[in-house]
Parts: structure tokens; C-alpha cells; sequence
């Protein structure tokens, strides 16, 4: 279950979507997430799924590795469609016990795991076909007007960049203490929820430990290559802005442009 988290992870492969500069994917898949929010019209999602969609054609990373990620968030996905599809007041459609499902609590159920599904899944190809490096570049480039009002901006990116290395390499290390836990005779799936949240002391610990650890030895390392913050730095690969980046963002500007028209005129 654990290995089914792919956030954070970097996919290898080429594409012209690899190829495209991290602020461009940045900015991206922001005003992505944006137009998921905009209007709640079956067409303004059918226009964002056809645009997810090629990218993902583009990205060339496997459908299945993609939505191996979406395990991880069933239990979350299924708490807001019950929540809303129980909790919304309208029209009764079904009705048993003390449960109603309404019509508005159906179409907004259907729209709300829509754009959570929407929302992961374009999240995580920002992670999967940008390197780490590539990231934190990316988002010091972008925030770097914040430098006027004295925002650390490197060390902001950089602590970014670090969280979301760390993601796999906890993951990982939790399913090796899970592993030595069971072959101990560790019990994690039966008991009620006090008792199995207690079973969780042994894998906790340890990970803290080990997540600590690792954090002293990073802070070291980078103290012995005499790191010291972002002034005067300079990049052994400077981003430069290719015509394939304007072209992706004339495509943004065109989505954007469909998303609004889409939800303002359109009938459905």
C-alpha cells in the first residue's frame, strides 16, 4: 500500500512534456487546479479532462503508474462523496433508514470526486516528470519577486524541494519497519481502532528516529560543502525559456479561455 504512493516521485522517461521548463510546468498545473474550481458544469469538466488527458498522452508515463497513486486517497475520495451525497439538501431520490440521497446532493458528489480525482492526478505529473533539482529551481525563479519584501525565497524552495524527496524514501522506510514489525509478530489489521492505533507505537518511533537521523546527516552534509543560503549562488543549469514553453503556454491560455467560455455559456 505503501509503494502506491507516488507523490513525490520522479517518473524517467522522454517526453516533450519532460523537455518543458519546471516554471512552465509550475504555472501550469496552478492554473489547472484554479479552473477545477471555477464553475461546476459538465462541460467545464469534460474540456479539463480532454486537456488532462494529453498530457498525459504527452508525458508518455504509464496510466498505471499514474493512478496507482489514487489508492492512497480512496478512503478521503469516499468520506467527501458520502458527505456530500447524504448532507445536501434538495429533491429526495432515494430513501432508506435515516439516509436521503437528494439530486443535489448527487450532482455535487459526482462533481466534488470529479475534481479531487482531477486535482491528484494533475498534481502528481508536476512530480513525476520533474526532477527534484529542476523543482526547486523552478519555484526560486517564480517566487523570486517575493525578494523584495525580504522572503527567503531559496530556502523556502529548497525546503519544498527537500519535503517532497523525503516522501519516498519515509514511504520506503516505514514498509521495511512494518515488515521487521511483522515478522516479530506484529498485529496492524485486527482489534478495535484504540488497540491497532496502539500497534502503531512500534512503527512510529522508529520512523521518527530514522526521520531525524536523516535529517541531522543532510543539515552536516550541507554544512560540510559550506552551504550557506542562496546569495551569490550560481547555476550550473540556468532556466532558459525554449519555444516549446511559449507554446505551452499559448495551450494554457487557450484552456483557460475554454474554461471560462465553457462555463459561462455553455448549457450544461
Amino acid at each position: 500500500m505503501l509503494r502506491d504512493i507516488t507523490l513525490g516521485q520522479y517518473y524517467q522517461t522522454e517526453s516533450v512534456i519532460h523537455r518543458l521548463d519546471p516554471r512552465t510546468k509550475i504555472t501550469a498545473t496552478f492554473f489547472y487546479i484554479i479552473s477545477l474550481f471555477l464553475f461546476n458544469r459538465v462541460s467545464v469538466y469534460a474540456l479539463a479532462f480532454l486537456f488532462l488527458g494529453s498530457v498525459i498522452a504527452l508525458s508518455r508515463v504509464p496510466l498505471s503508474f499514474i493512478f496507482r497513486g489514487m489508492k492512497s486517497i480512496v478512503f478521503l475520495l469516499l468520506v467527501t462523496v458520502v458527505f456530500n451525497l447524504f448532507l445536501t439538501p434538495g429533491y429526495p431520490l432515494i430513501s432508506f433508514w435515516r439516509f436521503t440521497i437528494t439530486d443535489q446532493g448527487l450532482i455535487i458528489a459526482s462533481f466534488t470526486a470529479t475534481r479531487l480525482i482531477f486535482l491528484i492526478v494533475g498534481s502528481s505529473l508536476l512530480t513525476l516528470t520533474t526532477t527534484p533539482n529542476n523543482l526547486t529551481d523552478g519555484l526560486e525563479r517564480l517566487l523570486n519577486p517575493l525578494k523584495t519584501f525580504r522572503v527567503p525565497v531559496h530556502e523556502v524552495a529548497m525546503m519544498m524541494s527537500i519535503a517532497l524527496r523525503f516522501i519516498p524514501i519515509l514511504l520506503d522506510e516505514t514498509d521495511k519497519i512494518m515488515k521487521a514489525q511483522l515478522s516479530r509478530g506484529a498485529d496492524f489489521e485486527h482489534g478495535n481502532l484504540i488497540k491497532r492505533a496502539k500497534n502503531l507505537i512500534p512503527i512510529l518511533v522508529p520512523l521518527f528516529v530514522s526521520a531525524f537521523r536523516r535529517a541531522n546527516d543532510l543539515a552536516l552534509a550541507m554544512e560540510a560543502r559550506c552551504y550557506r543560503g542562496g546569495d551569490g549562488r550560481t547555476k550550473m543549469k540556468p532556466l532558459r525559456y525554449q519555444s516549446r514553453d511559449r507554446i505551452a503556454y499559448g495551450i494554457l491560455v487557450l484552456y483557460i479561455a475554454g474554461i471560462i467560455l465553457a462555463g459561462r455559456f455553455s448549457p450544461i
